[in-house]
């Protein structure tokens, strides 16, 4: 009994201290708005000498529940001019503060980049060229996937393969494994040596993208020679609040259409963020749907979910993040009129992304970032006989008709930031990368381990120049490492509106096991793996000059011009296997070369921003070496331009996202009546744009509609001959399936 009594007091206790607590708080609430009226969203606001704070939502307003008293109340944000003035808080009631207008300095309020840098720092500062895609940008651009908000960059182009339902990238020139994917960081796991993990992550879990250009082989290791998009998902805001959220977007492919199911693109996202004390609990699932068979295109249905559980205080952010896909392409044929059987043949992707990541700020000059990741990834073949009479569906028993290939990393990368003076910071760091794979395909289980330690300094010589030179040594299970791999970049401040970046690098990338023990055939592919490749190196040098102005009237502009120079030794690529001619391998290449340059403005003029940028591209021609005549380099130009309006009366913001793609030419060997020689061949150019409606309803509702592809680019002429092998490059090039129509809802729900 006397057992029973204490429980009871105990409750009757706790339960006294918490209705006395609540009690004796109150509620502090406040909008802030940037200068031209537009909410300011992610605006850290503080009450100094107090455990209190919370960010402004997407609407701007903030609101915190606040034990009595007087306190300081600070408004902060990144480009913007601190705010600070007193505040009283009355027990039990709601202090509502007058609207805040921001103050916008020379930085703009999300010019902070974090790829590559010691800590979260803005753009102006960094001793890289980085280019960002805000929120707000992929926000407007309405994109189903990740590739739609890279397509109208420049320097970037892809490449679609509809036998396999698969998309690559390449940056600047150089494509495929060369140029690294990283997600918070981490690096994304592709099976082959295409990007198409680009389309496996969720476009609704993406905060902002950043892309740097060039070797960041120092900071990220192997495949990172072209350079680095680094997705940045959605972290939450740190306040307290509850949110609901959901999008629905439906679109048509070409002029096919069937709502919500079949032809088009469905889909369907709804999740869910709390937060409270420092913890964070979120959720993500979204239904990707897209059936493009009557055009040609290969059917997908996708199934994405991730979740967050984190914590964070003053001078911690630990959380785990998780990452799924269920991906199902199917490749369905038709009847034979002679026996009514149909093949079809469905190609099943699992991807499974764990990671656990902190941030831990132990003073002011000592700082420790950690990452730790386990991916398990699979892609299965399923190939099957339909008779159409009956409705009798069996599994085929053709060589390679049923196969599964299965990879798996495990992923480390820890990092020391320690700042000796204030002129000098050091990181150094180690990174350990196991990766693995099984398959009827694969050639045993293979495994390649990497393990690396890497060391950079950052160094304000003057207070107009910064150098950050690097090192990293690196140690790999099945191919000789370069012993270091160094880098130097530097930053010269000319004045306060023009900036000077120089750098050189050296670059590297392993072979993929896929290259290394992979035995693909097929219809269209004719590939076998080679053991005796080498890993493949670059000596880079890369220059920028950035100019900005914020104070010419009412006009804001920014330019930037840009130059790179690219020799890269031992490259992978694709070549006939001596042994057997008609199969492909991978074999090495002694020389190759990139290079090029680009020229990028953006104009802000009241509600209207304006951006126009040109590159012009060059790639080395290995056939120059046998035949002098030819130029040394085929080249091809690129023009991209963004233009935003938004009308304040009506919350109604107007986007034009639009880019130019050059001919793209190549010189090949054909061989014609036994007679060999060398031709010209080229892709044609090409023109894409989107044009899109956004409209706020209210706080809680969004409307958007628009046309996508609106020059109507289905393929594209291509007069290579090269029609066989492993990747044919011959022949007319899928680039879209037509001017596509699409309407959709987002609606957000938040309870303080």
């Amino acid at each position: 009994m006397i057992k029973y009594f204490t429980i009871l007091f105990c409750f009757l206790f706790v339960f006294q201290k918490i209705i006395h607590a609540q009690t004796n708080y109150g509620t502090l609430q406040g909008d802030v708005k940037t200068s031209d009226g537009k909410p300011a969203a992610g605006v850290a606001v503080l009450l100094l000498n107090s455990p209190y704070g919370a960010s402004t939502q997407a609407n701007g307003k903030y609101i915190i529940n606040v034990k009595a008293g007087s306190y300081v109340l600070q408004l902060k944000a990144l480009g913007a001019a601190t705010t600070a003035f007193n505040v009283t808080i009355e027990a039990g009631k709601t202090s509502t503060q007058p609207e805040v207008v921001l103050t916008i300095t020379a930085l703009q309020l999300k010019d902070v980049v974090v790829t590559g840098q010691y800590a979260p720092q803005s753009l102006k500062n960094s001793v890289y060229m980085v280019r960002t895609i805000t929120s707000e940008q992929i926000r407007l651009r309405n994109p189903s996937k990740v590739q739609d908000i890279l397509t109208d960059q420049l320097g970037i182009r892809f490449t679609n393969d509809l036998t396999l339902g698969t998309s690559d990238i390449s940056l600047m020139g150089v494509s495929g494994q060369r140029v690294k994917i990283l997600l918070d960081g981490v690096p994304l796991l592709d099976r082959g040596d295409t990007r198409e993990s680009l389309n496996q992550i969720d476009i609704n879990t993406v905060d902002h993208v950043e892309i740097v250009e060039g070797p960041m082989s120092v900071n990220y290791g192997s495949d990172a020679l072209g350079g680095v998009i680094n997705l940045i998902t959605k972290r939450g805001t740190g306040g307290e609040n509850l949110r609901v959220f959901g999008r629905i977007q439906e679109e048509t492919a070409g002029k096919k259409y069937k709502g919500f199911d079949g032809s088009g693109t469905h889909q369907e996202n709804l999740g869910v963020n709390w937060e409270h004390s420092g913890w964070q609990l979120s959720g993500n699932v979204t239904r990707n749907n897209f059936d493009g068979a009557k055009l040609g295109w290969m059917p997908k249905d996708q199934l994405l979910g991730s979740g967050i559980a984190g914590y964070r205080s003053n001078k911690l952010h630990l959380w785990y993040r998780f990452d799924g896909e269920d991906e199902t392409l199917r490749n369905d044929g038709t009847p034979n009129p002679s026996t009514n059987i149909q093949i079809d043949q469905h190609f099943l992707t699992n991807r499974w992304m764990h990671q656990l990541q902190a941030e831990w700020q132990l003073n002011d000059r000592l700082s420790f970032n950690g990452a730790a990741s386990y991916t398990d990834y699979s892609r299965r073949t399923q190939t099957t006989s339909l008779d159409v009479l009956t409705g009798d569906r069996r599994l085929t028993l053709g060589v390679g008709e049923q196969d599964k290939a299965a990879f798996d990393a495990k992923f480390f990368r820890g990092t020391v930031q320690y700042k000796l003076t204030d002129n000098i910071s050091i990181q150094p760091g180690t990174e350990i990368n196991l990766t693995g794979s099984t398959g009827a395909r694969i050639k045993g289980s293979p495994v390649i381990n990497d393990y690396a330690f890497f060391l950079s300094s950052e160094i304000l010589l003057t207070p107009a120049i910064s150098v950050r030179p690097g090192a990293r040594f690196s140690k790999n299970s099945v191919y000789d490492a370069p012993p270091v791999i160094p880098s130097l970049n530097t930053k010269i401040k000319l004045s306060g509106d023009l900036d000077l970046r120089l750098a050189y690098a050296r670059g590297f990338r392993s072979p993929a096991l896929r290259e290394l023990y992979f035995n693909f055939f097929d219809a269209s592919h004719s590939i076998r793996g080679n053991e005796n490749l080498k890993a493949e190196y670059s000596n880079s040098f890369n220059g920028s000059l950035a100019w900005r102005s914020y104070h010419v009237g009412a006009v804001n502009i920014r330019s930037s011009a840009g130059g790179f120079y690219n020799q890269f030794h031992n490259l992978i690529t694709t070549g006939y296997d001596p042994a057997d001619p008609s199969v492909m391998t991978y074999i090495n290449i002694d020389n190759y070369k990139t290079t090029g340059g680009t020229f990028d403005n953006t104009i802000n003029y009241k509600n209207l921003q304006a951006k126009l940028g040109f590159s012009y591209t060059g790639v080395y021609n290995r056939l120059q070496e046998s035949d002098n005549t030819l130029p040394g380099f085929t080249w091809y130009p690129e023009v991209n331009s963004t233009l935003l309006y938004h009308i304040g009366g009506i919350k109604t913001d107007l986007s034009l996202f639009y880019k130019y793609n050059g001919k793209l030419p190549a010189y090949e060997l054909r061989t014609v009546s036994g007679v060999t020689s060398i031709h010209r061949a080229e892709r044609a150019a090409f023109h894409t744009a989107d044009l899109t409606i956004n409209k706020f309803i209210n706080t809680r509702i969004s409307l958007a509609g628009g046309v996508k592809n609106l020059f109507n680019v289905t393929n594209v002429n291509n007069t290579s001959a090269d029609l066989g092998g492993a990747h044919s490059t011959g022949g007319p090039v899928p680039i879209g399936y037509g001017r596509s129509f699409f309407l959709g809802l987002t609606f957000q729900y938040s309870k303080y």
